[in-house]
């Protein structure tokens, strides 16, 4: 590493002046909802924070979600959790078709993009799964979490790159003890989840103790065709499934519909009735968690992890089914041809030229079958070198290891490059469906993935008071070394990666990694205590120096204050600077490439091409002509068969870092006149320069032909002609640091608890609002284009990384919770706000409101709980707006199952 004495002298010296902090805030009641662990000596960790400290104090904004509402949710995966908390967009989740995601959930905070959210589990690292350094949160085990806190504004200064938009740390209960066996069932009209779980605890004499937990889910899966909004509102129009046939010496054409008549018309198949809306999910969790005092001065820690994921669901090209469209000799001997067949055919030496355009649906859609398995094992010694001092030190190492296997394709050629399909038709009857392609159709290896991660860190944490202490207090500081490596192999089946597949997309391999060391200090400086107007003052700041193989990534650092003028009121701010390093897809992959006509044909790519402007009649008629475009008209620019070129994307080496600024300022209001009350509004700000980005399809022809029509415009060059007729050919869309992207909001939470004791039934009631409140939101993709306005918006012109695609500029979870003896009930409101769509203003969704029922049992038998609830209560179905996503809708943002029932029980001895 670059002179690593200088870089940890000057982050000592750092620490030691900050005169400003960042400062985070944990709610203000007992140890227990505190956010982060308990430590030994009574030390809190505090998400946003590597200082330890023994009262609970406010540092960066944090909303926290916390174990009696996951219990009351019945979570069984994250993904549960995450769809309940204002500030998380959709990200990759079990609606996702053509990702490659393929089954995983992945989070994405406040819209900025899943690889801009940092997951951390206890306070650390969890493994990506991708390239994108997302993090596949279902191999967390939600029954088991205490906890989960979300930071949010940045926290690059405190945990390293990625926490841009800011940090979800999942708190595990490590001090269980005991046996709790529980299980859950979701049920749906033709959805059904399934999860039985087991965790075993025991304390190690009065030094440690020790937590195994393991967990059996199976989610069901849910089809388009079992809901009739999005069977309506999806359509994947094919050539058709008994074939479309033209004799090509004659030209006399015919077809048979998908009963067997024999049509004189072109006849069209659709099959998105059977694509998966909820992929299918088996998962096994295997975890164990534990500490051991081996001395006084050092305790033993950490952790294993084992996940098994096994999904289903669609591959990069989507599900349609493969089509064929080749010209042919069909025999004079034929079996299989009819009276009505022959004679529309012409046969020259015993054979008719034919060609033949033919769904081959007895194949099945196409499917992908994932297999996803995640380990990450963790050993660390901690403990005390002084009253005032203390140390962490661990190792962890996570690696995930996928295989996706396609189902439904087909190898193109055979060995010596001649037509498979045209060497069967004088053998199995394609006049009609139901052709028996039995040994026609293979599976593929359509993609290996080995993810690795390593993280050795140390870190120092204490106190000045051995040397001095100021007025208010000693001087609180942490200092630590990280490292971290980190790699990635990838590679497709060899007929996929020389695209002899009908509809594997052409893929390649990936090999790449990268290192970072880096080194930090925090410091917490106690200016004025117990004083008129300062009760406390507060100042913090912290700084990082990375050193990363890959990037020349920036120094980060961190300043604020917390100011708790009386037990009514506290103010807080930051000041941070943030840094995102180049995911190794960005800098390592190579350039892939898939047909432009996917961009059509599969739901989740369309929003990214929209016609061609010079065809549709929007476009500058003079920059057309000056690129050769056919005329107004003249061709149907969206129909898949026209667009005949390649759609190329990958990975570039000289890539660097998004680098970004943001700023919080927040209050919390707890009026000693209204007992109870609680009142938390944090104001933030982002700013993301140098965002990587892609010049989409649909935003260069924008540019080129329509905002900025002249000859010497650099966006022009993403998307090429035919030099012969004239039509949208190849599409160029590698990484780039692009983009600037800006938001500014207010958080809100309230919470207000009610004694009701007096009534002799109702012990309490507890009402709870969190909302998030989008002030500003513009991305500006290049310096070429003008910024774009998103708040308040859906589709692909404002989605950060083209997975969260509906952006409203409000959102709230409002609760109602009645506590009694035997338990609980609560009343839950969820609202989206309303969107426009951020092509065209004049189309908008409205704000849709769900509304969940949750209760829950005390038994009083060791320790037995019960679970019921309904969630969308009303059975709400999705918007289905003229510019949808996948599915008629935006499955990612609203709800596609329905009105859901749900049970979970768990019982402890």
């Amino acid at each position: 590493m670059k002179t690593s004495a200088r870089l940890f002298a000057g982050t000592m010296l750092a620490g030691a002046v900050a005169a400003f902090p960042t400062v985070a805030f944990a709610q203000d009641s007992d140890p227990e909802s505190e956010s982060g662990a308990s430590e030994p000596g009574n030390a809190i960790v505090v998400t946003g924070s590597r200082i330890q400290r023994t009262e609970l104090t406010a540092t960066s904004p944090v909303s926290s979600f916390d174990e009696e509402q996951i219990e009351l949710d019945r979570a069984v995966t994250i993904e549960d959790i995450s769809a309940r908390i204002p500030q998380f967009a959709g990200g990759v989740n079990a609606t996702q078709t053509g990702s490659d995601g393929r089954g995983a959930q992945t989070l994405d905070l406040r819209n900025l993009g899943q690889n801009r959210t940092l997951v951390l589990l206890n306070g650390t690292r969890m493994v990506p799964f991708s390239f994108r350094n997302a993090v596949d949160v279902n191999s967390i085990p939600a029954p088991l979490l205490k906890q989960v806190d979300v930071l949010t504004g940045g926290a690059a200064a405190v945990y390293g790159a990625d926490a841009v938009a800011g940090v979800v740390n999942f708190i595990v209960d490590t001090a269980f003890e005991g046996v709790r066996v529980g299980g859950s069932w979701e049920g749906a009209d033709d959805l059904q989840t399934y999860n039985t779980n087991l965790t075993l605890g025991a304390s190690l004499g009065d030094r440690g103790g020790i937590v195994f937990y393991a967990d059996y889910t199976d989610r069901g899966e849910l089809l388009v065709g079992d809901r009739d909004f999005l069977a309506d509102n999806t359509t994947s129009t094919l050539a058709g499934a008994g074939g479309n046939f033209t004799d090509v010496a004659s030209g006399n054409f015919f077809a048979f519909d998908e009963s067997g008549t024999l049509r004189t018309t072109r006849q069209t198949s659709d099959f998105s009735d059977l694509y998966p809306a909820v992929q299918p999910l088996e998962r096994i969790n295997v975890s164990t968690f534990f500490d051991y005092e081996i001395a006084p001065f050092a305790e033993i820690y950490g952790r294993a992890m084992y996940t098994k994921v096994d999904t289903v669901g669609a591959g990069r090209a989507g599900n349609n089914p493969v089509t064929v469209n080749e010209t042919v000799f069909i025999d004079e001997t034929n079996p299989f041809l009819t009276d009505d067949i022959r004679s529309r055919l012409t046969f020259v030496n015993g054979q008719a030229e034919v060609a033949v355009e033919r769904t081959l649906g007895e194949l099945g859609i196409l499917t992908a079958a994932t297999e996803r398995t995640t380990t990450q094992y963790q050993i660390g010694l901690r403990g005390p070198l002084a009253d005032w001092l203390r140390y962490d030190a661990y190792v962890q190492h996570g690696r995930v290891e996928e295989e996706t296997v396609t189902s439904g394709d087909a190898l193109r050629v055979d060995g010596s490059g001649n037509s498979r399909f045209a060497a069967i038709v004088n053998s199995v009857d394609i006049f009609g469906p139901g052709a028996d392609l039995a040994g026609f159709g293979s599976n593929f290896v359509q993609e290996i993935r080995d993810r690795k991660q390593t993280v050795a860190a140390f870190s120092i944490s204490g106190d000045s008071s051995p040397l001095f202490s100021l007025p208010a207090g000693p001087i609180r500081f942490a200092v630590g070394y990280e490292y971290r490596d980190e790699s990635l192999e990838t590679g497709d089946e060899a007929a996929l990666v020389n695209g002899l597949t009908y509809r594997g997309s052409t893929g390649g391999v990936i090999v790449g990694g990268f290192d970072a060391n880096e080194i930090y200090a925090e410091v917490l400086v106690p200016v004025l205590a117990d004083k008129p107007f300062f009760q406390e003052l507060t100042l913090e700041g912290a700084i990082r120096f990375s050193d990363f193989s890959n990037a020349d990534v920036g120094n980060t650092d961190k300043l604020g204050f917390s100011w708790q003028v009386d037990d009514n009121i506290r103010f807080r701010g930051t000041r941070q600077t943030v840094v995102r390093a180049p995911n190794i897809g960005e800098f390592a992959a190579p350039v892939f490439s898939i047909p432009f006509s996917l961009l059509r044909t599969v739901p989740r790519l369309q929003p990214r091409y929209l016609g061609d402007p010079c065809v549709i009649g929007t476009g500058d008629q003079a920059q057309c002509d000056r690129f050769g475009a056919p005329p107004q008209g003249s061709y149907d620019s969206l129909d898949p068969a026209n667009l005949t070129g390649q759609y190329f994307f990958g990975g570039n080496p000289d890539i660097g870092p998004e680098n970004g600024t943001t700023y919080t300022l927040g209050a919390i209001i707890t009026p000693q006149f209204a007992r109870g009350l609680e009142i938390i509004v944090d104001y933030y700000d982002i700013r993301i320069t140098d965002a990587v980005g892609q010049i989409q399809p649909v935003d260069a022809l924008q540019s080129c032909y329509v905002d900025n029509p002249v000859a010497d415009n650099p966006i022009c060059q993403a998307i090429s002609r035919d030099p012969t007729t004239g039509f949208i050919d190849d599409a160029f869309v590698n990484d780039r640091n692009l983009g600037v992207i800006e938001q500014s909001g207010v958080d809100i939470d309230v919470n207000h608890s009610i004694d009701l004791s007096s009534t002799g039934f109702v012990t309490g009631l507890r009402l709870g609002y969190q909302g998030t409140i989008v002030t500003d939101y513009t991305i500006q993709r290049n310096p070429v284009l003008d910024p774009v306005d998103c708040k308040g918006t859906f589709g692909f012109a404002c989605s950060s990384d083209a997975v969260s695609l509906v952006q409203p500029d409000y959102r709230h979870r409002v609760a109602a919770t009645f506590d009694a003896d035997m338990g609980m009930l609560q009343f839950v409101w969820r609202r989206i706000g309303e969107v426009e769509n951020a092509s065209d203003r004049t189309e908008k969704i409205g704000a849709v409101d769900y509304f969940d029922i949750n209760a829950q049992f005390d038994t009083g038998i060791y320790d037995m709980k019960i679970n019921v609830g309904v969630r969308n209560l009303f059975d709400k179905e999705p918007p289905q707006p003229a510019s949808p996503g996948a599915f008629g809708t935006y499955p990612g943002t609203y709800d596609i199952v329905g009105r859901t029932f749900g049970a979970s029980a768990s019982i402890t001895f």
